[in-house]
């Protein structure tokens, strides 16, 4: 059976654009060597920064599902605990059967930083910051979508609950590999029921104080299953891991961190890797009906490329974003299950069998 496209959480360039009129076959090469080529390019393609930064910051998603299974000798009593700290200090349990949909609205302003040259202000000498805004919609557990405009370029992204898509101006329509995984960014404490019952699962690490505050850490990491349906024969997901940090002091989420690495390999060459890591620091939440929800953030990226064939050593870039939240609200009225259906477009291209990703992949 082959794969659908590839829903990549790092940049795309739109060199061979024509070349999705081919066949289905050469299509899906397209993607793979597009995908290649602009990992290749990222640093040195300075009219990609924009779509760097859309493509890494605009809607990844989260490295596991929002009900991660473990057996129960495996949960942490420990990690339950810190969950029902945060439970509590959100008020997140009054939204259980209650809450059918979440609408938010936001403000986001981007940047990249590369770390080769000198900075200047924090604003890199790249370019300056680009400032956006986006529209998130949820219905619970896992549809969503969401519509984020940044320098006049729009992406759209969305879950109907058994497979996850992307649209770009530059690559179209395309799939997510690895099965449904929620919006990072509604983790982000703007869903802190989705918090709770994802980390529910989780690895308590110990204790560790981060940006000056006392924080219990969680761990979770995608099993090797996740791993192999999220590679292909050309780039090849080796982990993705998270780490939630809660305030000891008010059992709230105050910050994120995950990491991937990807090897990545075109015939005849040596193999690149190629490790994202993204921290997020979690703030301002207000109450919303009841519930704490963060209102601001800001999120750092760190894309480290290296291998043997890099002469010159590691190659750095930063990627920085900030964001403010407008609105939040519950039970918005005419939303429905129909407002997440995936595009036209993955209809055509794929066959039925790859979009029942729920039963054939127990996603």
């Amino acid at each position: 059976m082959s794969r659908l496209a590839p829903l990549s959480e790092e940049p795309i360039n739109e060199e061979n654009e024509r070349n999705k009129k081919n066949s289905k076959k050469g299509f899906q090469l397209w993607m793979n060597w597009n995908w290649i080529k602009t990992h290749f390019s990222l640093v040195f393609n300075k009219k990609s920064n924009l779509k760097m930064l859309l493509s890494v910051l605009g809607c990844p998603l989260f490295p596991v599902p929002i009900h991660p299974k473990l057996p129960l000798n495996e949960v942490s009593s420990s990690a339950q605990y810190i969950i029902h700290h945060f439970s509590a200090a959100t008020g997140c349990r009054k939204l259980e059967g209650t809450v059918k949909n979440v609408f938010a609205t936001g403000k986001v302003t981007m940047v990249v930083v590369d770390e080769l040259g000198s900075v200047v202000g924090g604003a890199g000498v790249n370019g300056i910051s680009e400032k956006g805004c986006f529209v998130m919609w949820q219905m619970v557990p896992d549809n969503w979508q969401i519509e984020i405009v940044v320098g006049g370029q729009k992406v759209v992204a969305g879950s109907n609950g058994t497979i996850a898509w992307r649209h770009t101006p530059w690559l179209g329509v395309h799939a997510a590999k690895g099965g449904v995984r929620p919006l990072r960014r509604a983790l982000q404490g703007l869903d802190p029921l989705a918090v709770s019952a994802v980390f529910s699962a989780a690895q308590h690490m110990g204790e560790k104080q981060i940006n000056g505050v006392d924080c219990f850490v969680l761990k979770l990491s995608a099993d090797q299953k996740d791993l192999i349906d999220r590679s292909d024969n050309t780039a090849e997901m080796i982990k993705h891991a998270i780490f939630g940090y809660f305030s000891q002091r008010s059992g709230l989420l105050v910050y994120l961190e995950d990491s991937y690495l990807t090897r990545i390999q075109a015939i005849g060459t040596n193999p690149t890797y190629w490790e994202t890591t993204m921290s997020t620091k979690i703030e301002d939440y207000r109450g919303v009906d009841g519930v704490m929800i963060a209102h601001s953030g800001s999120t750092t990226v760190m894309i480290t490329r290296f291998g043997d064939n890099l002469k010159d050593g590691p190659v750095i870039t930063r990627l920085e974003e900030s964001w403010t939240i407008d609105d939040v609200a519950f039970n918005v009225q005419g939303l429905s299950i129909d407002c997440f259906l995936p595009p036209q477009e993955l209809n055509k291209d794929c066959p039925q069998q790859h979009l029942d990703w729920r039963s054939s992949l127990h996603r």
